[in-house]
């Protein structure tokens, strides 16, 4: 096997190596790629009885720190939304609160900064989802908070050049095989060409585009190792040219499969039963810029979901932060989630839910007792975990 194109029977246990090293990178890494112990802890009878339930509205159920980011929509608009829907449900929305208050957590941990940062980023969260969820303007100017203004001085100056060079490390027309890419087999490479030469997909570009019908076709395609706890689903990258093949546009597309959700959803709600549906309709309700980009299809019989790729998506690397750094993005991280949250529901809904929030603060800590709580809980788990994770990884076990 070569280790930097291994074959499909081979993908497996390369996944899986990669997938634990990227989870021993730090504590941070470890909580972004472990999504399944956050679920089990959520299914606590003691902790569903301390959280407050909200409206039931599509969630992220995924969100962390590494979710959230500028995204560009169909006309170049840049916004900062979610990025990542693989686990979204309609259920309650203090999940993503708790989810992201732990990733703040950890990234202020992997920043070595005090404690009591912790405290204020929880304070500064819950006042800034607050505030979008009621509709307020988030007072955080993103132009003084470096690690994000950085992020989207350069979001609004991409261009198609600079995806190549990032993606697949080419502007030629082709995906280079290598430590990313591997070859797909012949069955892969057939539902490919079946995927996209579907109407769907065909609609799907030229509505991105902008333009009225023109020739699609499939240039290049490769088996992508991309992402950490998606790592051993079907994952491939798709190179379109369209228009004239004398002067072609190029497009690349990120071809994911969808199972089912792990994160837990509200009872007696209606969703799609097919799960490259539900991550698709999740995705218009909570990060709109990016679900108008995507539709669901089939690869043989699996579900997969299709998103166009932008040059503009970016996420946010949150590494030696100051303080200050840490508490403004806490608030601002949590107001894009109240924004996305807020936008499902009536106008009385959102100020019922922002009035549960304020309500139920801890004595001494401007932020809800079952945050704080969660958070400390969470993290606790989680700094052990990881810590055996690494112990196992470094024996050369098979780590969990």
């Amino acid at each position: 096997m070569s280790k930097s194109r291994p074959n499909a029977s081979e993908r497996k246990s390369v996944l899986q190596r990669r997938q634990h090293e990227k989870m021993a990178e730090s504590a941070h890494a470890y909580v972004r790629g472990n999504t399944v112990q956050f679920y089990q802890w959520l299914q606590s009878k003691a902790v569903q009885a301390a959280l407050p339930a909200g409206p039931d509205v599509w969630i992220c159920g995924d969100c962390h720190t590494g979710n959230l980011g500028p995204v560009a929509d169909v006309d170049g608009n840049i916004d900062i939304q979610i990025r990542d829907l693989d686990q979204t449900v309609i259920g309650n929305p203090a999940h993503d609160l708790v989810r992201l208050g732990l990733s703040l957590a950890m990234a202020a941990r992997s920043s070595d900064l005090p404690g009591v940062t912790t405290a204020l980023m929880l304070e500064e969260m819950i006042s800034g989802y607050v505030t979008a969820l009621s509709g307020g303007t988030n007072r955080v100017d993103i132009n003084e908070v470096e690690p994000i203004r950085r992020v989207m001085v350069e979001a609004k100056t991409r261009r198609w050049k600079h995806l190549a060079e990032e993606r697949i490390e080419n502007v030629k027309p082709t995906i280079p095989l290598g430590k990313k890419f591997w070859s797909l087999n012949a069955a892969e490479r057939a539902e490919l060409e079946k995927l996209f030469a579907s109407d769907d997909i065909k609609n799907l570009v030229q509505r991105i585009d902008g333009k009225d019908a023109r020739e699609v076709r499939l240039l290049d395609a490769a088996y992508w190792m991309k992402g950490c706890s998606s790592l051993g689903q079907l994952r491939y990258a798709v190179l379109l040219g369209i228009g004239t093949k004398k002067r072609p546009e190029y497009r690349l597309l990120d071809i994911k499969e969808a199972n089912a959700a792990a994160a837990p959803h509200a009872k007696g709600v209606k969703m799609p039963a097919n799960n490259a549906d539900r991550v698709v309709t999740g995705a218009c309700a909570l990060s709109p810029f990016l679900g108008e980009r995507m539709l669901s299809g089939m690869i043989g019989q699996r579900t997969v979901f299709v998103r166009e790729l932008r040059p503009q998506d970016l996420k946010f690397e949150l590494v030696g932060l100051q303080q200050k750094e840490a508490v403004a993005i806490a608030s601002l991280m949590a107001g894009v989630v109240g924004r996305a949250h807020g936008r499902q529901v009536p106008r009385e809904e959102r100020l019922a839910w922002a009035k549960e929030l304020k309500t139920r603060h801890g004595k001494g800590l401007d932020a809800p007792r079952w945050l704080w709580s969660g958070v400390l809980d969470l993290a606790a788990l989680h700094e052990a975990a990881y810590l055996e994770h690494c112990r196992r990884y470094a024996l050369g076990e098979s780590a969990a």
